[in-house]
């Protein structure tokens, strides 16, 4: 079963696309933003226009246009939150550290902790103008480009993983070791924290996951939710310049999130294409090949456990968005149409799960 279809992906595309004014629930003061990055944001100079980026179901996001240049916000919602979720101040932090490298991140320009400002914490950073692929089939490119794409982001990954973290001053970002074992508890009390329906398959997984954890044997800086409409691609160059959405980034197992982006292949939209060769994307086969090449590594063994992981990670990241919907502090209109989206991600998993051993 495919988790999103091509359709699915375009009318995904069509409603997260461009700007629009700012939601009432996520409004501030405009003025006290505009006094802050006068005497925050080096060659900061007003008027300012606020606008909030239609993307995104967890930190609100704005365009923030001024005569001279623009820029974007990204700050913690309003409201109840889950423990440790939309953390921006982990997001700057390692935004902060990977671009002097050269590694494609957004500048970034300023923090401000102080939530007296605009109600909640915020970081302001540059505004980079590319292209947004959503539609992970790529349906609008030639084969060739297509081709040429899908292993840009695959080598923005391995760089990412290749990075010496001790080196960016990330040293202290995670815990080094075991985790898997800590993410598999982390989705599960975020998951029990957002749980408004009782689900077989997860309560399974919830069981099944911590004793099977394979081997942790790397380290490295993980993104966490890397996939092609988190990141923003040249205009006309098959190249990554600026990877978004680094909220989940932390310390840990690099397998976790390539596996994670070979999610694609095996749940999502590329799942659905007969014949990936003919349509110009890479096979899994040949994905894997190129990472293990790239990183160092023989083989990627336990696939299957981290397809099941992975399919359970995405059911609490959506089952907190339908528990956002239950307390009031949703930020897209689809959530409430996403509490469907759970059993059948916990099916899916499990099938994974008993093809691992379960």
């Amino acid at each position: 079963m495919a988790d999103r279809t091509s359709s699915e992906e375009q009318a995904r595309e069509q409603l997260n696309t461009g700007v629009k004014p700012v939601a009432e629930s996520h409004r501030f003061n405009e003025g006290a933003l505009a006094s802050w990055m006068e005497g925050n944001i080096a060659g900061f100079s007003g008027p300012l226009e606020v606008r909030q980026f239609k993307g995104g179901q967890s930190n609100p996001t704005y365009r923030l246009t001024t005569p001279n240049k623009t820029y974007v916000m990204r700050r913690k919602p309003p409201g109840k939150l889950l423990p440790s979720a939309h953390a921006v101040d982990r997001e700057f932090r390692v935004i902060s550290a990977l671009y002097p490298t050269g590694f494609p991140v957004a500048r970034p320009f300023g923090l401000c902790t102080d939530e007296t400002i605009i109600g909640t914490m915020f970081y302001i950073m540059d505004y980079v103008e590319g292209r947004i692929l959503w539609d992970q089939t790529l349906p609008a490119y030639a084969p060739a480009e297509r081709h040429a794409l899908h292993m840009a982001a695959l080598r923005t990954l391995t760089d990412l993983h290749n990075v010496d973290y001790r080196a960016v001053g990330l040293e202290d970002f995670g815990r080094p070791g075991n985790y898997m074992a800590r993410q598999i508890d982390r989705w599960t009390k975020q998951y029990k924290a957002s749980e408004t329906q009782h689900i077989e398959t997860i309560e399974r997984l919830i069981t099944w996951l911590p004793t099977t954890v394979p081997e942790d044997d790397q380290t490295s800086i993980v993104h966490a939710d890397y996939r092609l409409d988190n990141m923003i691609m040249h205009p006309s160059e098959p190249r990554v310049i600026a990877v978004l959405d680094w909220e989940l980034c932390t310390l840990g197992n690099p397998l976790a999130d390539f596996t994670n982006l070979l999610m694609q292949w095996v749940n999502g939209s590329i799942s659905t294409l007969p014949d990936l060769k003919a349509h110009g994307i890479p096979t899994m086969e040949e994905y894997v090949a190129e990472y293990c090449r790239l990183t160092g590594r023989d083989s990627l063994p336990d696939l299957n456990w981290y397809f099941a992981y992975n399919i359970f990670r995405l059911a609490g990241i959506i089952q907190g968005i339908v528990g956002r919907v239950r307390d009031g502090t949703a930020n897209s209109p689809e959530a409430a149409a996403m509490a469907d989206r759970v059993p059948a991600l916990g099916d899916a998993a499990w099938k994974f799960a008993m093809l691992a051993g379960a």
